[in-house]
């Protein structure tokens, strides 16, 4: 197990009694709850954050599906002739795809 480093932080008493019970639920220590929720929180922001990252890069290359093409999908959902995620049909320029 890696070294620990202690840290201290003001939780409201809502919060420091939720932690509390998930603690007692877990037959754990609050510490190690707290800990473990804050890896997880930090590992989803750096999913989030690379997630964000990729979509920029894709909105650079310029090749965007147009709004109206989105709607027609979403439309078709649930519905007997749904049809399949659309292509990108606006590409840089800003012009419709041929």
């Amino acid at each position: 197990m890696p070294a620990t480093t202690p840290v201290s932080l003001r939780l409201d008493g809502g919060t420091r009694d939720r932690l509390a019970a998930e603690a007692a639920r877990l037959d754990r220590p609050a510490a190690q709850v707290a800990s473990r929720a804050i890896r997880t929180w930090l590992d989803a922001q750096d999913e989030l954050r690379r997630q964000i990252d990729d979509a920029v890069e894709e909105a650079d290359r310029g090749v965007f599906v147009s709004s109206d093409t989105v709607g027609t999908w979403m439309e078709s959902w649930g519905t007997d002739r749904e049809t399949p995620m659309p292509e990108p049909d606006i590409h840089s320029t800003g012009d419709p795809a041929p």
